[in-house]
């Protein structure tokens, strides 16, 4: 081997020991960055005529597909059932659990309480004002539900506006590094940052809706969620959402009042399961406007209209007529089954008896309608009131079951149902949660090793300094021939 072509060797290897230290150097910089992946140079042997030496073939980052798949598809689930464990257990929160100072249940006791009170003391209006107080504690608590209620759903609904305008951007984004990429792979350019770029927008996207990635050569990938809709193959597909300007009761997907979600000019079918964009936070807050929050809706309607419908029946009192409003009314007149839908939201206090709305006291006791006071001793319309109020009725609405109950164990029904679909999601949050810790780690463990790294850098100390000795050789060899 002539000087010159052991010269070229050791050059080459110095080469390569120098942009190898440069990538360690990254790894080691970036080894805490979230998306960045361990890269590695690869060299192979050269052949120059009689020569040899080393050659960069190029710089490999290294990427557990399996387990980053297997890692985006438990964000989805982890952030789909913690969005709508979250919207359960604020409403149960709200409601309160039996026995909890505040909840509808104790609210419920206290107007019992207050209703004996009344009846063993019918002359007091210290008494009868506390009935009508307690009665204005329930309607106030349902209304404030109701409104919770469509607040979630508003936010559900503005929260989807939001994160549609995070993946369409993310998609235009990763359809730009994709060309670039490519071109960039084309030329022999080492495209490891942008491929950590891609990583994190789509990850970025995956706990919005799961995707699936598709490897189409040179570097370029599709997205397409796991039952087939694609989001980007070549050009980036836009999601087209509609948000809300208000939110009630009485918005709704089917009746067409609140929008649907498309890819490009195909409708998703929101009502199959699973739909095409289904799993992950999108269809948690669609599940939470359209689903959940109108079943909780309902439920509150139901235990409103039976709180009506109980102190309704003209035979209590005999001064109302058919067709005239109760104790309680739908916003000051009489319920309408045809219109049950936000009543939680509407129910109130008869004006009659609310001194606060110009009402008297004693009509509490001598009947709505009544003219004038009567015997101030005369306790028979509060203890039918009290014995309608416990007495055991099936619920003419909601999703209960058909057994006669009092007005508080249909309260304590309710927050059951709702107690029972919360555990349930509880139970598949923790399941969720342990397995997303657990992949992520996995995945974690792919990362930079700094130990690792810290060794490789020792070996190409030794392979650096062996390289330079050479060349220091070399040029003593040619000090010495050019002197001969």
């Amino acid at each position: 081997m002539s000087l010159s072509s052991a010269l070229s060797n050791a050059i080459s290897g110095m080469t390569a020991a120098s942009r190898s230290t440069d990538i360690i150097a990254s790894n080691l910089a970036n080894a805490m960055t979230e998306g960045y992946r361990t890269r590695e140079l690869e060299v192979t042997s050269r052949w120059q005529g009689t020569g040899g030496g080393v050659q960069i073939v190029g710089v490999t980052r290294h990427v557990d597909q399996v387990a980053l798949q297997d890692r985006r598809n438990a964000d989805a689930d982890l952030a789909r059932i913690d969005t709508q464990t979250g919207f359960l257990g604020l409403l149960e929160a709200r409601i309160g659990l039996p026995g909890e100072p505040g909840s509808l249940d104790d609210r419920l006791a206290q107007l019992d309480a207050a209703m004996i009170s009344a009846i063993s003391g019918p002359d007091s209006e210290s008494r009868l004002g506390e009935v009508v107080e307690r009665l204005k504690d329930v309607t106030t608590h349902l209304g404030d539900l109701s409104d919770f209620v469509q607040d979630s759903r508003a936010r559900a609904d503005a929260a989807i506006a939001k994160d549609v305008a995070t993946v369409n951007t993310a998609l235009q984004q990763i359809e730009d590094l994709n060309g670039k990429i490519r071109r960039y792979t084309a030329a022999g350019e080492d495209v490891s940052s942008l491929l950590d770029q891609r990583q994190q927008l789509i990850d970025s996207m995956a706990e919005i809706i799961p995707v699936r990635e598709l490897d189409r050569g040179e570097g370029v990938v599709a997205l397409m969620t796991p039952q087939g809709a694609m989001l980007l193959d070549g050009k980036a597909a836009q999601l087209n959402f509609t948000p809300a300007t208000a939110m009630d009761a009485g918005l709704s997907l089917a009746g067409g009042q609140l929008s649907g979600i498309s890819i490009g000019d195909t409708p998703i079918n929101l009502g199959e399961a699973p739909h095409d964009l289904d799993g992950g936070r999108l269809a948690a807050n669609f599940d939470i406007r359209d689903e959940f929050g109108p079943d909780a809706q309902a439920q509150l309607d139901a235990v409103a209209r039976d709180l009506i419908e109980r102190f309704a029946d003209p035979a209590l009192d005999s001064t109302l007529a058919p067709g005239d409003p109760g104790l309680l009314t739908d916003s000051g007149g009489a319920f309408d089954p045809l219109t049950e839908l936000g009543l939680a939201g509407r129910i109130e206090v008869n004006a009659a008896v609310d001194p606060a709305q110009g009402g008297e006291l004693w009509r509490l006791r001598d009947g709505l309608q009544a003219s004038s006071a009567g015997p101030i001793g005369d306790a028979n319309l509060l203890t039918a009131l009290r014995d309608a109020f416990q007495a055991d009725r099936v619920p003419a609405s909601g999703n209960f079951s058909g057994i006669a109950r009092s007005a508080q164990s249909l309260s304590s029904d309710m927050l059951s149902s709702l107690g029972g679909q919360l555990q349930s999601l509880e139970v598949e949050l923790s399941f969720v949660t342990t397995q997303h810790a657990a992949l992520l780690q996995i995945e974690l463990e792919n990362g930079v090793d700094t130990d690792q790294e810290m060794q490789k850098l020792l070996v190409i100390e030794q392979a650096y300094a062996a390289n330079a000795r050479v060349i220091q050789v070399i040029d003593e060899m040619f000090t010495i021939l050019s002197r001969i």
